[in-house]
């Protein structure tokens, strides 16, 4: 049977490689059009999207496994922040369908990844 390696840095982790991808669609989409626009719900999204990536981050580096299952909590709220808040920004015609979605689609892969992730560091 063959070592799962060892995860030496966050940025090992798969779901903060995802976090930071949406995190870099959504500062790129809220560049654009209506949206750049609206100060309040665009920056909202960006500090709830960054929050997601800085939490993993965080807890990771606290070294502690109570620690860092809290800040994978916090980031997971953080991920349904930014699922609401593309609902919102879809309503108001900021994203298209599609867009909201994919958005949407990624927040949620995210989530079951943080949730993932915490079962497997323990209760």
């Amino acid at each position: 049977m063959k070592a799962k390696p060892k995860i030496k840095c966050f940025e090992d982790l798969i779901v903060w490689q995802k976090a930071l991808c949406l995190s870099r669609k959504i500062y790129q989409r809220t560049n654009e059009g209506a949206f750049a626009k609206d100060w309040g719900l665009r920056d909202q999204v960006r500090r709830a999207s960054v929050s997601i990536l800085s939490n993993i981050a965080e807890g990771f580096g606290r070294y502690s496994t109570p620690e860092f299952r809290k800040y994978l909590a916090i980031a997971n709220g953080s991920s349904y922040e930014v699922r609401a808040q593309c609902h919102l920004a879809r309503e108001l015609g900021y994203l298209s369908k599609d867009e909201a979605e994919r958005f949407i689609g990624l927040s949620v892969e995210i989530s079951k990844m943080i949730r993932a992730l915490r079962r497997k560091t323990g209760k």
